[in-house]
């Protein structure tokens, strides 16, 4: 295995041995998701710049504002659900699907040495990006819709959310390979990179 070359990652189940005696695995949850965190400070700042921008246009184009805040109206709900949902999800795959087929690795996963590569270990095509990001979202979105079947309120929808995005991470415990839910529906993996290997997959990534 080519240390300069991580489109040729070896799957864990293997278990190549690197030369410092470094094994390639499945990384762990815990270490999964305090990247999602650190990622997800980045995503938030984008989606709030995209949001802003497209209310600003929106307000703009299709609304009177006013003189007061009395006269302050909403924007239409088919600008919201036609217009800034779309972008909302078009920021979220963008964001993943340009660190994953450029080096496998968002900002997040390079502080914490993960790689996201296909079940051969090759990098992600947009196809399979958005394959991958659609299957962690099914679990979210189904616990969603049975909380709000079941209570209404938006509280419980945002927990049920929740609830769904961290069994997403609870697979891996009852997965023999530690394999996440939507690593499964997608056919991808996230691996723990060893330090040297990392180190020049980092210098591939500032070089191109």
């Amino acid at each position: 295995m080519s240390k300069n070359t991580p489109q040729s990652t070896t799957p864990p189940h293997q278990h190549p041995t690197t030369n410092d005696s470094e094994t390639l695995v499945i990384a762990k949850p815990v270490v999964r998701l305090m990247a999602v965190v650190y990622d997800g400070m980045l995503i938030l700042a984008s989606l709030f710049l995209v949001g802003t921008i497209l209310s600003v246009v929106g307000t703009i184009l299709l609304m009177d504002v006013g003189e007061t805040a009395q006269q302050a109206k909403r924007l239409p709900l088919w600008y919201q659900n036609g217009v800034m949902t779309p972008a909302f999800v078009l920021t979220l795959v963008g964001f993943y699907g340009l660190f994953w087929r450029k080096s496998g690795q968002t900002l997040g996963m390079q502080t914490w040495r993960l790689q996201t590569v296909t079940s051969g270990g090759q990098l992600l095509t947009w196809g399979q990006s958005f394959r991958r990001i659609f299957s962690a979202c099914l679990l979210p979105l189904l616990c969603a819709t049975v909380g709000g079947v079941l209570h209404g309120s938006r509280l419980s929808i945002l927990m049920s959310a929740f609830l769904g995005f961290l069994c997403n991470y609870l697979f891996c415990i009852l997965n023999r390979q530690g394999l996440s839910a939507h690593d499964i529906m997608s056919n991808t993996m996230t691996l723990k990179i060893p330090k040297h290997q990392h180190a020049s997959i980092f210098e591939r990534f500032k070089r191109k």
